[in-house]
């Protein structure tokens, strides 16, 4: 049986994801970071971006993240984000929208987070 962790990825409305995975990679501020069974103990800040989790059953499960915070120890993963949105929940169209509205607003803030979904939708 492979190495396992137990992953718990949180928004602050709701719970995003929990399960066993052998893999997590998200961005941090430091960059992006992977986190495998028997990672060193860490605790950083969450860039927006997607997270990407391979599932303990060899699925892959990505979540577009904006901010928040990651915490690894005793082979348990938190990641607390300010707003997760699974790729699966994502609507395309709408992102796309919001990417084009952002850029004419000049809204930075806006068009990443549209930005950071359509990435999630990508990757999935």
């Amino acid at each position: 049986m492979a190495a396992e962790l137990h992953v718990e990825l949180v928004a602050a409305d709701r719970s995003v994801w929990s399960g066993e995975a052998t893999l997590v990679v998200a961005r941090t501020t430091s960059g992006d970071i992977g986190v495998m069974p028997g990672h060193q103990p860490l605790l950083g800040v969450l860039e927006s971006g997607p997270v990407t989790i391979r599932t303990s059953a060899g699925e892959t499960v990505v979540v577009a993240v904006h901010g928040g915070f990651i915490s690894f120890a005793d082979n348990k993963l938190s990641l607390l984000a300010e707003i997760a949105e699974l790729a699966d929940e994502i609507d395309v169209q709408r992102a796309e929208r919001a990417l084009e509205r952002a850029k004419s607003d000049t809204d930075a803030a806006a068009e990443r987070r549209a930005d950071v979904r359509l990435r999630a939708v990508a990757v999935h």
